[in-house]
């Protein structure tokens, strides 16, 4: 692998690149409008539409990787609309960019559920995003579902009865991580390499169920720096063997190529946010491009390991990366098929599948006490944690090793854990195949 320029040239690069891309464009319900109305009279809801909108990052550090989400749920929805809707109803998604700058996001958000008086927040993606405009759905009564996060304030159903998470959260993702390092890296020296809000807090409580005692060094970064060549060297400088890193995909890919060019090899784990092969290898080679470099993306990411709990796209022999792929070709095939489109098809799907129990007589509150009580069943290998006490989103996850050559080796099959104390088992769900959910019929 040859690799040229200074070490600073990555993160000139990378700035530029996401400063171009930011100016490019591109419980009881409150008594602020959370209760049950009639279906002629709730916000967003008529006859023949179910309107719902999403803040999403289509511009500024998170862009690279995250924008593609909602192209992908855009899709799954005309997909679903294109074959009869849900109880009679057609899904209108609209997508606000938030640039993932947090007063950006209450700016949007207020204007979605104001002037576009949607019926709910799907799948708001961010944890210093989301967490702004938390309070503010809550108070007026706005279903909040499937936050694109693992924060655990979105498992708050008391004092946030309308916010449920979507993906695995943080902590427990971090004790899965934890016991995989612990039973297959021991006696490793750990670094910790994190993203500096709930993000790193959460993961390292899990993570530190396992292998505190192993971890010599903790580094945090900043979205809003792209320069992270001084926690790289501190964690080299010591000794650390294997970095786990809490990045989302454009820090996940500076990392890399950081690690790189100051020739510092440990073995990397990743966290499911940031481990989308096919995503990496496009930002490693835009980013090394960018700035003058020649670098194997697929050598860099060889070994590589990361969490999932979807189906992802390179196990195209599971149905519902069947039916994921079936949709991209039809709708999207200009795409990269992506485990970043995948996420962004199963949470539209999921939504689908939530609006269908709650039936044809739709109200806000009615369709969070369908998500407390009814078992959803479909993409992920692991099941929702979902009840009346718990709005937690996936309740675990797998570890899959990128062997460089476009295919991938499970190393830790699905497990579940909780938030607590409680160890990590293998999980046992019964999924269901695409064409056994039920969703398009009737």
């Amino acid at each position: 692998m040859r690799v040229h320029r200074g070490v600073r040239g990555w993160a000139v690069a990378v700035a530029g690149i996401l400063v171009l891309s930011a100016c490019s464009g591109a419980g009881e319900a409150p008594s602020g409008g959370g209760g049950d109305q009639a279906p002629d009279t709730a916000p967003g809801v008529t006859d023949d539409t179910v309107v719902i909108g999403s803040h999403q990052p289509l511009t500024g550090p998170a862009a690279p990787g995250y924008s593609k989400i909602s192209v992908a749920a855009r899709a799954m929805y005309q997909y679903i609309n294109d074959n009869g809707g849900i109880n009679g109803r057609r899904i209108e998604y609209r997508v606000e960019d938030d640039a993932y700058n947090p007063t950006k996001t209450v700016e949007v958000v207020k204007k979605l559920v104001l002037e576009d008086q949607v019926f709910a927040i799907v799948g708001g993606l961010g944890t210093p995003t989301h967490s702004k405009v938390l309070d503010y759905l809550n108070q007026e009564g706005v279903p909040d579902l499937l936050v694109s996060s693992g924060a655990l304030m979105w498992d708050q159903p008391r004092k946030y009865p309308m916010t449920f998470g979507y993906q695995v959260d943080y902590l427990r993702e971090g004790k899965i991580q934890g016991n995989f390092i612990k039973e297959n890296f021991a006696g490793k020296k750990i670094g910790l390499f994190f993203q500096g809000d709930d993000v790193g807090r959460d993961t390292q409580a899990g993570l530190d169920k396992y292998i505190k005692d192993q971890v010599v060094s903790r580094q945090a970064y900043d979205p809003a720096n792209t320069d992270v060549t001084p926690q790289l060297l501190a964690l080299k400088s010591s000794g650390v063997e294997v970095v786990v890193c809490e990045c989302i995909p454009a820090f996940m890919a500076l990392t890399l190529l950081t690690a790189a060019k100051i020739g510092f090899r440990p073995q990397f784990v990743a966290s499911s946010i940031g481990s989308d092969p096919a995503t990496l290898t496009g930002l490693l080679e835009n980013f090394a491009k960018s700035s003058g470099a020649t670098v194997s993306a697929q050598q860099l990411l060889t070994g590589f390991i990361g969490v999932g709990y979807l189906p992802r796209a390179g196990l195209l022999d599971d149905p519902w990366t069947k039916f994921f792929k079936q949709v991209h070709d039809k709708y999207i095939p200009n795409e990269a098929f992506t485990d970043t489109l995948i996420f962004g098809m199963a949470q539209a799907y999921t939504f689908a599948q939530a609006l269908k129990a709650a039936g044809r007589d739709l109200g806000r509150r009615k369709l969070v006490e369908t998500l407390e009580t009814t078992q959803l069943k479909g993409p992920a290998l692991v099941p929702f944690a979902y009840s009346k006490d718990s709005h937690a989103g996936y309740s675990g996850a797998y570890l899959v090793r990128n062997n460089g050559d476009g295919t991938a080796t499970i190393v830790e099959e699905p497990v579940v854990t909780d938030r607590e104390g409680g160890a990590v088992e293998p999980a046992d769900t019964d999924r269901v195949d695409p064409d056994q959910t039920g969703l398009l019929s009737g």
